[in-house]
């Protein structure tokens, strides 16, 4: 009955498995025909440079993605309005926006005030490209592949593919800081159970954005104690140290600030990827029905802890991670399409799925998992030719990228308003349905007496 229910995915418990495998199981996965592997890679990732071209020309002025950059002006004028003596809370940074973040993150912007637009951007972008390729080795690392010359090109070539998808294109035309939180939580969750700083890092990204919390309630249901304990501190350390830097400033966001959901945005944008923003979508409201969405929103944060807790005791941490990654984003108020970049690692655990599966029934669900990730969040481009209006500026046209922006069909707007949504249950639902059949199925059968 064991040997029935070992895994798929490389792991046998039978004395007849072959040299490779038994490798495998001693050293972890390996990618199959290494050579073969990275040249798909590279080919997928000069097709993925094309795509991008193809959906929204690189050298288009504004709409190209490295033609934005908002909200890394955002970040460079707040950390400005700081050196300036100005009051945080109450500028209106690029005109019109206001600064969201908790105040020690100003602190991290500071170097970035100091450089012009154009250096910042290219500085900024560079960091991007870099904690995509870690936040990819890491995931390999954690599904213990040896990061080898083959892993490091592929996961190369993986950056370029997941910047076909929405979050990752937005993150980098916003010079957005998601995929940074994301790599500070991922270098730290991912060391281990018994590392002796785990929970410091998920702490400091908290205490930079709020929305990693959610990653301090896993740490707790899963009682890890000492982690809790050290998440908390780096928290409060960061409390503390934005007291110490900004006192006047840390005290308005600490004492209401940070709760105002209207400084973020209204509900009803498009492109609110919450389920809060798919149910002001949907009715067409920006005061979406409050009870509708708490119900909603705790159903989602069952299911996506349950995932992650299943995911956590059978030693798939990365996918654990991914989940608990997805589940803040939907139950958050606002979360923009560049919060979802928990899709790259969700992107390499169905490429491991994928590559390590065994049977042809298996490799091909996996496979289809991965193009349908990869189709819902793919970089669709919505084109308008008439004259736009984008933070006080009239464009002549414009570009816009996401699934989101396709809803022309009416029956299919339940999906089309919000798809990462859905990407989050059914991904939340097929954990918990595969890892609890194979639970049951890895149950010895019980030994006769005598």
């Amino acid at each position: 009955m064991l040997e029935k229910g070992a895994s798929r995915l490389g792991i046998e418990s039978a004395p007849h498995v072959r040299p490779q495998e038994r490798a495998a199981v001693t050293n972890g996965p390996v990618l199959p025909r290494p050579a073969v592997v990275v040249a798909v890679s590279l080919a997928l990732g000069l097709l993925a440079v094309y795509l991008h071209h193809l959906a929204v020309p690189i050298d288009t002025p504004y709409w190209g993605v490295f033609g934005n950059q908002l909200d890394l002006a955002v970040y460079r004028e707040g950390a400005q309005a700081v050196l300036d003596g100005d009051r945080l809370y109450e500028a209106k940074l690029v005109g019109v926006m206001d600064y969201t973040y908790a105040p020690v993150s100003v602190i991290l912007f500071m170097p970035f005030a100091a450089m012009s637009l154009e250096f910042a951007r290219i500085v900024w972008m560079v960091g991007i490209f870099v904690a995509l390729y870690l936040c990819i080795t890491l995931s390999f690392k954690s599904l213990r592949y040896q990061i080898n010359w083959s892993v490091r090109i592929s996961a190369g070539a993986l950056v370029l593919v997941s910047a076909l998808m929405e979050p990752v294109r937005t993150t980098m035309w916003y010079g957005q800081i998601n995929v940074f939180l994301m790599l500070l939580i991922l270098w730290d969750l991912l060391q281990g159970r018994h590392s002796r700083i785990r929970g410091l890092g998920v702490g400091i990204a908290a205490g930079i954005k709020l929305t990693p919390l959610i990653f301090v309630f896993y740490l707790l249901i899963n009682r890890n104690w000492r982690a809790v304990w050290l998440a908390g501190a780096g928290f409060a350390g960061t409390i503390a140290l934005g007291f110490a830097v900004m006192p006047r400033d840390s005290w308005k966001y600490w004492s209401g600030t940070f709760i105002d959901s209207k400084r973020v945005g209204a509900p009803n944008t498009v492109g609110n990827q919450s389920i809060r923003g798919a149910l002001a979508n949907l009715w067409q409201t920006d005061a979406p029905n409050p009870l509708v969405w708490i119900t909603l929103a705790v159903a989602a944060l069952a299911l996506g802890m349950t995932a992650a807790s299943l995911a956590h005791r059978a030693g798939h941490e990365l996918l654990a991670v991914t989940l608990v990654g997805m589940t803040g984003t939907a139950v958050s108020p606002m979360s923009w399409g560049h919060h979802w970049v928990w899709f790259v690692p969700a992107l390499v655990i169905g490429i491991h799925l994928t590559l390590q599966a065994r049977g042809a029934v298996s490799k091909a669900l996996a496979a289809t998992a991965v193009v349908a990730l990869l189709a819902t969040t793919f970089i669709w481009r919505t084109y308008r030719s008439y004259p736009v209006l984008q933070i006080e500026r009239v464009l002549p046209d414009g570009y816009f990228t996401g699934l989101y922006h396709k809803v022309g069909i009416p029956e299919l707007r339940w999906f089309t308003y919000d798809p990462y949504n859905w990407v989050f249950v059914v991904t939340a639902v097929a954990a918990i349905v595969c890892l609890t059949c194979r639970r049951r199925v890895d149950v010895p059968e019980p030994v006769a007496a005598g």
